[in-house]
């Protein structure tokens, strides 16, 4: 699969971003605190209240499908992109919205960067931590410029952001890759923060050229194992 980099990079240079499609990634359980359920419901409602769409991994148990569900009901726009593999049988529920099924977990999360103008991470597991670990990666490697956040209900991202600090302190990341993570404890502070997050990537890899071929045209096959 090809993605073209002209459609994710067209939001970059900008003070104020204008959304359509924002990409949540959370767990497929609701977690123990009735918080969790809140806040992914607050999500989708707040969302819909934006008109904005929402882009998530389908299926519809736990936080996903409160988020997912929250924002159709709200008159949003919902598309699940899930495997084939995870879709069969009644193993993550039925998707809400309109579902586009792909052959692979990574074959997804590339599909999900081409649609989606902005991510959220709500609360989750290993799953949800690997989704916005990628995105965020790429965003370190220059291969998008769009803003990322954690939505830190109950300070559930806490230990997480130390770990980063920690990172920078022991100089495995810099300050710039450490800034691409946007945080707050409401989904309207969060989406207000995100509209003027500007992207500062590390001088070192901007240098890094990601055209293929002989094209000027800057096209990335996301495919590859980065």
């Amino acid at each position: 699969m090809h993605i073209d980099l002209v459609r994710v990079l067209d939001m970059e240079g900008t003070s104020t971003r204008q959304f359509r499609n924002i990409c949540v990634f959370c767990g497929s359980q609701p977690g123990k605190n009735g918080d969790f359920v809140d806040a992914a419901n607050n999500l989708g409602k707040v969302l819909a209240e934006r008109k904005l769409h929402l882009i998530y991994g389908g299926g519809s148990l736990g936080l996903m499908g409160c988020v997912s569900t929250a924002a159709l009901v709200g008159g949003s726009q919902v598309l699940g992109i899930i495997p084939k593999a995870l879709a069969r049988g009644n193993l993550t529920g039925k998707t809400v919205g309109e579902v586009q099924h792909v052959f692979s977990m990574h074959e997804r999360i590339a599909n999900i960067l081409s649609h989606a103008d902005a991510f959220i991470a709500l609360l989750g597991g290993l799953g949800t931590l690997e989704e916005i670990f990628q995105i965020a990666s790429w965003a370190h490697l220059n291969l998008h410029k769009k803003p990322i956040g954690l939505l830190n209900v109950n300070n559930f991202f806490a230990e997480l952001f130390l770990f980063l600090d920690k990172a920078v302190e022991c100089q495995f990341i810099s300050q710039a890759t450490r800034k691409i993570f946007v945080s707050a404890s409401t989904a309207n502070e969060l989406l207000d923060k995100l509209k003027t997050f500007v992207y500062e990537p590390d001088a070192v890899l901007t240098q890094i050229d990601w055209t293929v071929g002989e094209s000027k045209k800057r096209k990335l096959d996301l495919t590859l194992r980065l």
